[in-house]
């Protein structure tokens, strides 16, 4: 592990008016109510640069919730994650209110092809000055299946052979169909791109085709910054191989931790250096200037958390129906084709079983991760200890309230954290990928499989490697 590393930070949020914690748009200050306006979007985005986050991490799911009771039913009326807009669509937004704050936007690729999907992401990369990541998902609901006209959702493992095959194709897209220079702006010639430098790509995999030039000159970093947040035994593959930057949970270090040696010693497997890959751990943080104030207020919001909206989304990313539960009965273990790894996680052997009530909890048992309340320095400690005992490199700042708990991390707890020479006191310049691993280019390292497919470099099977 190497020495201490510079604390990195997200604002963890989804185009909805519920995301992890149900209930709390009912809070009287909280302000995602109004999750459907600009304002909304731009006055997050702008405290977010004024703390020196990394990004906003934008989540999204395809589908809605209707495990839980057999029916929707209990998501809807809580407001949990649904309705939800694309989050795509208020990027440009919060990137027009800002120079430097960096994106991570959730998209399924069960329901994109490659060759659209590939002109979107240059799109929003060039808008955005090469601030944009991709958090990769594979899909997992029923219902969202569904509403795009299949019969099921993918099971679990083939979701991700089908996202090595996506990725492939959209690796020739970003990396191999036009050559540095073939844009060339030439007015007095009137030639604006050298044909001859522009290439089809040709991709027959099992799951996608392309045949074509991609339809975007390259965009500052060409790949996006790639995130993933899969941690189950094929997920940790599939994350070690592709992504830059993995997003997880685990409600205690030892959890957390195991998740992250085993996705290091896969990437260290797959010829990467395993700290190429920039660890986010989730977390709820509740501070004041004094601790007693700080429980004060998290006492305030548990008032305000609606138990059957956290068990409608339980149910829904564990494929459990909660509903069969009785209140002191723990959760046992079951194959689903939902999130695995939570699932692992929530009956773990040696851990305390969850049960209901756990789930209805504000608190450390419903966070499923950290769950920390104090005063700025006991926050600053547990944000610390918890980033040494796991060997991650920053967290996904959970929605409580909103602005509230937010704008109170930027003027508490970032202070302090500078303070202790652990985080930044302004941005790097360059692209997203260069604020986030310092001292590399723009581009995907020479080293990430992606990079194999640039123009002039070998062909190279990906899936060979797998």
């Amino acid at each position: 592990m190497p020495a201490r590393r510079e604390v990195r930070l997200n604002a963890f949020q989804m185009a909805s008016p519920g995301h992890t914690w149900a209930g709390l748009w009912r809070h009287p200050r909280d302000t995602t109510a109004a999750y459907n306006t600009l304002d909304y979007w731009t006055a997050l985005a702008r405290t977010a640069e004024r703390g020196l986050f990394d990004g906003v991490f934008l989540a999204d799911v395809i589908g809605q919730y209707d495990v839980y009771g057999g029916n929707a039913d209990a998501a809807l009326a809580r407001a949990a994650q649904a309705p939800s807009l694309d989050p795509f669509l208020v990027v440009p937004t919060m990137a027009a209110a800002t120079r430097h704050l960096g994106f991570g936007v959730t998209a399924n690729l069960t329901y994109e092809h490659p060759y659209t999907f590939a002109r979107r992401i240059t799109t929003l990369d060039h808008l955005t000055g090469g601030r944009v990541g991709w958090n990769i998902v594979t899909g997992y609901l029923e219902s969202g299946a569904r509403g795009m006209g299949l019969s099921e959702a993918r099971a679990h493992d083939v979701r991700y052979e089908a996202g090595e095959d996506f990725l492939e194709a959209a690796y020739k897209l970003w990396e191999g169909s036009w050559e540095d220079g073939a844009v060339q702006r030439d007015r007095a010639g009137g030639v604006f791109t050298d044909p001859g430098k522009v290439h089809s790509i040709h991709h027959d995999g099992p799951y996608y085709r392309v045949d074509g030039r991609h339809l975007g000159e390259p965009s500052p970093q060409r790949t996006p910054v790639l995130y993933q947040a899969g941690t189950s035994s094929r997920g940790k593959l599939f994350a070690a191989r592709h992504a830059e930057a993995i997003f997880l949970n685990g409600h205690t270090p030892a959890l957390a931790g195991k998740a992250v040696r085993s996705i290091r010693e896969a990437a260290r497997a797959a010829g990467r250096d395993p700290y190429d890959i920039r660890m986010f751990l989730g977390a709820t943080v509740i501070v004041a200037p004094t601790r007693a104030e700080a429980l004060d207020l998290r006492d305030e919001y548990a008032r305000y958390v609606d138990a059957e909206g956290q068990f409608a989304l339980v149910s829904g990313w564990t494929g459990i129906d909660l509903a069969g539960l009785k209140p002191d009965e723990p959760l046992a273990y079951q194959e689903t084709n939902a999130m695995r790894s939570l699932v692992e996680n929530l009956t773990q052997p040696g851990e305390r079983p969850f049960t209901l009530a756990d789930f209805a909890e504000f608190g450390p048992r419903g966070a499923r991760a950290p769950f920390i309340v104090g005063s700025p320095s006991e926050v600053a400690d547990a944000l610390l200890a918890w980033a040494e005992q796991a060997d991650v490199d920053g967290f996904n700042l959970t929605r409580a309230v909103a602005p509230e708990t937010i704008e109170a991390f930027v003027d508490l707890v970032v202070p302090e954290l500078q303070s202790r020479g652990v985080y930044k006191t302004r941005y790097a310049e360059g692209v997203l990928r260069e604020k986030l691993f310092p001292g590399t280019g723009p581009l995907l390292k020479d080293s990430h499989p992606g990079a194999a497919f640039r123009v002039g470099r070998p062909p190279h099977a990906l899936r060979a490697a797998s």
